[in-house]
């Protein structure tokens, strides 16, 4: 599984960053964006010690995020959708982010505050603060790896460029940019006893970030030719890691207008 390296910084800032890095050289280029909801795969391995400390355990937290994915579909043809003569002669689907990239979580520390050897749970929220249900981790554990399915609000730019308009049997195409994540947090909790036992419960709660808000992932400039002939008309559809649209495509006029 291929790893991504990422920075942390705010989302919409950096991705706008990644953008006019990419555009410096192509004033003529076109950037297009598209919000979207991304699944992740979340893994982490939960350990603890001095379980009986007071006022509470250590706990850390490591693991990865293995992302959904993006690609484009490049469309290429020699007339306009809609005028029943549309004749497509190039279509091709780029990887942009490959499906399972994954984000390592360096490890933290999480520290309880309930006494000794507590009961632990731990919920997973996002940027808007919205709380999966409650996962039970148990007493003083070692070793538990804690998995969780979700969707992460993702922002996509790209620079599309073109060249070579005219050749035979058709242009080069090339594509940058970036991706801003919105972040995912945990929350362990701490509790004394179990729910339902009909005795006091005396709880406390501890957030970690695993993903910051807009953390950032970088497209690399990666070229397609074509192979529709001379200036053709050009179509962007940016899909998910499984093929999946997202949102409907981004007309972007003929090769040399870009």
């Amino acid at each position: 599984m291929k790893r991504t390296i990422v920075k942390c910084a705010g989302g919409t800032i950096a991705l706008l960053a990644l953008l006019n890095i990419g555009a410096m050289n192509l004033q003529a280029d076109q950037q297009i964006s598209a919000q979207f909801n991304m699944p992740i795969h979340i893994t982490t391995l939960v350990n603890e010690s001095g379980c009986d400390n007071s006022p509470g355990p250590y706990i850390t937290l490591e693991g990865e995020i293995a992302l959904g994915g993006l690609q484009v579909e490049l469309i290429l043809a020699n007339n306009v959708k809609g005028t029943h003569m549309t004749d497509v002669t190039f279509d091709t689907k780029v990887v942009l982010v490959p499906l399972g990239d994954s984000i390592v979580i360096p490890k933290q520390p999480v520290l309880g505050g309930v006494g000794g050897n507590p009961y632990i749970w731990i919920q997973f929220y996002n940027a808007q603060g919205n709380l999966s249900d409650e996962i039970f981790l148990g007493r003083c554990v070692q070793g538990l790896k804690v998995e969780k399915d979700c969707l992460n609000k993702a922002l996509a730019g790209l620079v599309v460029a073109g060249s070579d308009c005219n050749n035979n049997p058709g242009p080069y195409i090339t594509f940058e940019g970036g991706m801003a994540l919105s972040g995912v947090n945990a929350r362990f909790i701490f509790r004394n006893n179990l729910k339902g036992t009909h005795t006091k419960i005396v709880e406390s709660t501890a957030n970690v970030t695993i993903i910051p808000e807009g953390t950032p992932i970088v497209i690399p400039k990666q070229p397609v030719l074509g192979g529709s002939g001379g200036n053709p008309l050009i179509w962007i559809q940016l899909l998910q890691g499984n093929g999946a649209p997202i949102g409907d495509p981004y007309f972007l006029g003929r090769c040399v207008q870009l």
